[in-house]
């Protein structure tokens, strides 16, 4: 997935930057709304996260007049904390807004969500594991790992709520829904066992007496 951050602070910039390339984003950085015009002509773009504040002109043009038309699902950070601005870029089409200062891991939760909600079919990467919304697939070391439709679907729910607890009660229900069948705690067990072993991995946590998650490095 690619991301177009324009940004004129650098050292914020670079630390959002280093965070959103852990977690598995290509990133294309721009300070200034000439250069991300150039992006977003040229390249493509996955999601837009937009400064309204820039030396030669303000998010919210860019966004209407170059982001929107492309379809790309935008973020706005900035300063601006006012309602007014704040009502504004909501209601150009934007898709979320992130006041200044903000924590690194709001912000990729903020894009995790918009994924989830189905306006980006994308990859997330957890070390080597990465997983694909769009085509429901798991990859590791860019070779699919073979899961069944039930694994898919569990590990689904995990990659959808990074750094959230699943309770094994969540699970429970959730394979109810999907199946039809009733389950108890020691199915769930033995899932989580069989996705682990063939992942290899040590990306799914487990929560003592409570459930699973997994992590954004």
């Amino acid at each position: 997935m690619k991301i177009l951050l324009v940004e004129d602070n650098e050292i914020l910039a670079k630390g959002l930057i280093y965070s959103l390339k852990q977690s598995g984003f290509d990133v294309i950085h721009k300070t200034s709304v000439k250069a991300a015009t150039r992006i977003i002509a040229d390249s493509q773009v996955d999601l837009a996260i937009l400064d309204i504040s820039l030396p030669d002109g303000n998010g919210f043009d860019l966004y209407k007049e170059k982001v929107k038309p492309k379809n790309i699902p935008t973020i706005f950070l900035t300063a601006k904390d006012d309602e007014e601005t704040i009502v504004r870029g909501l209601e150009l089409g934007a898709d979320d807004y992130i006041i200044k200062p903000f924590r690194v891991r709001e912000v990729i939760a903020r894009i995790n969500k918009i994924i989830t909600k189905g306006n980006i079919n994308t990859k997330i990467a957890i070390k080597n594991i990465e997983f694909d919304f769009g085509k429901m697939c798991v990859y590791k070391n860019n070779s699919e790992v073979k899961l069944t439709s039930l694994e898919i679907k569990i590990l689904n729910l995990l990659f959808s709520n990074l750094n959230k607890v699943i309770s094994r009660d969540d699970i429970i229900e959730k394979i109810w829904e999907w199946t039809g069948n009733d389950v108890n705690d020691n199915t769930v067990t033995v899932y989580l066992k069989r996705i682990r072993e063939k992942l290899d991995t040590d990306i799914i946590k487990t929560v003592k007496g409570i459930g699973y998650r997994i992590d954004l490095e």
